[in-house]
Order: structure tokens, then C-alpha cells, then sequence
């Protein structure tokens, strides 16, 4: 179970690193903080946290479903007797 773990959320981590310094190399967290949550008090670095674990979800979630798809059928397809 931990080997599926890993492998789900290891190669995710990876990918929302790259993710968040493409992403936040062309937009500002404050710049995108005015845009859309305007009431908030959030800081450059809280943006920057949040960013990262917004992606580290969502290709945690691409990991996961393709775990999912990767499966043998012969787990879930019983011959009928």
C-alpha cells in the first residue's frame, strides 16, 4: 500500500513543483489575489503555498485516476462459471 502511495503522490509532488514555478514565474500572487479574492488578507507566500498545494491536488489527481485505469481487468471481469 505504501508503494501505491508513493507512486501516486511522489511523481504529483514532482510535477506541482514544476507546475507552481512555471505558473508563478509569469503571475503574481497579489495580482492574482486582487482579481479574485479581494476581502482576503493573503501574503506573497501563503499565494505561493496555496498554489502549490492547488496543484499538488490536481496532479495527484491525474495520478490517482490513472492508477485507477492501469488496473487489471481480470480483478474486476470474473469468468462466469
Amino acid at each position: 500500500m505504501a508503494q501505491r502511495v508513493g507512486a501516486i503522490l511522489w511523481p504529483s509532488f514532482f510535477a506541482a513543483g514544476v507546475s507552481t514555478t512555471v505558473f508563478f514565474a509569469f503571475i503574481d500572487p497579489l495580482a492574482l489575489r486582487d482579481i479574485s479574492f479581494v476581502d482576503w488578507e493573503i501574503s506573497r507566500e501563503l499565494g505561493y503555498t496555496i498554489g502549490f498545494f492547488m496543484f499538488w491536488l490536481a496532479t495527484a489527481a491525474s495520478s490517482l485516476f490513472t492508477w485507477i485505469l492501469l488496473r487489471p481487468a481480470s480483478r474486476f471481469n470474473r469468468p462466469l462459471d
